[in-house]
């Protein structure tokens, strides 16, 4: 993706904020203990916050989290929602805090956006000697059939890259991180995966696809078959449609890289 493609992708989150709020998942519990377990301190940087859906589970862990965004609505439905957490304008590549000022920095499917070769740095500056830089994913769990029907079906812009767990792995097999290179230097990363699941309906889910970045910058029809589409494939599914209220758990697994700065 190059850089004004990956700029459409980064700005069309803003219009979707409520939606986005309303539709995507939390984080397994079990992967953000495991994410934070070696910082050295409690307080967490929640770098392209979002709405708030990692924030909110790093504060009821008791963190001292702070998030950083950088889209405007975004950052507002997230104050809205979490008052009592303080919410900063600002991004990976400029980080509005001080040096050594936190033990960890998580990004909740975020990471990949980041331009590391600024990030990177920026990061290693704002992180505590012996501090966590860790990335969650939420990723579906193909290996249930139905599910590996919705990606087919969902196509790369519902279900795209980093959405299942193959991918996930590939695309962030120490990619997103910095390497031992850098100054000051990170150590070698390290994955886990944590089950994780979503209360859907077949509506909800339609409506939680369509908050993707490659949903959101399609052309409108375009969008409107895709749904269409996708609504079908769940109408079809028959462990779907024998459920009496309609409601089922999604499948999911929450997948984290995570490296220490030295």
């Amino acid at each position: 993706m190059d850089h004004d493609e990956r700029l459409r992708h980064t700005s069309s989150f803003g219009s979707a904020a409520v939606a986005y709020a309303e539709h995507r998942p939390d984080y397994a519990q079990a992967a953000v203990r495991w994410a934070l377990e070696a910082a050295p301190g409690p307080r967490v940087l929640d770098l392209g916050a979002g709405t708030g859906k990692l924030t909110a589970t790093l504060a009821a862990l008791g963190a001292e989290v702070v998030a950083v965004e950088p889209d405007p609505a975004m950052l507002a439905e997230l104050r809205r929602s979490l008052p009592a957490v303080r919410a900063l304008a600002g991004s990976a590549e400029r980080i509005p805090l001080e040096d050594a000022s936190v033990d960890a920095v998580v990004a909740g499917n975020a990471m990949h956006w980041f331009d590391m070769a600024v990030a990177g740095p920026e990061i290693a500056r704002v992180l505590a000697p012996g501090g966590v830089l860790a990335g969650l994913w939420n990723v579906l769990d193909d290996e249930v059939d139905w599910v590996a029907g919705l990606a087919r079906v969902g196509g790369p812009e519902a279900v795209g890259v980093r959405d299942t767990p193959a991918d996930w792995r590939a695309g962030t097999a120490g990619l997103h991180l910095p390497k031992n290179g850098d100054a000051p230097r990170f150590g070698s990363p390290e994955q886990s995966v944590f089950p994780h699941g979503q209360r859907r309906t077949a509506d909800s889910l339609v409506h939680t696809l369509a908050t993707r970045a490659g949903m959101l910058v399609m052309p409108e029809q375009e969008r409107a078959t895709r749904c269409a589409e996708i609504r079908a494939f769940l109408a079809g599914r028959p462990e779907l449609a024998e459920l009496a209220d309609g409601a089922f758990t999604l499948p999911m697994l929450t997948g984290v890289p995570r490296t220490r700065r030295l």
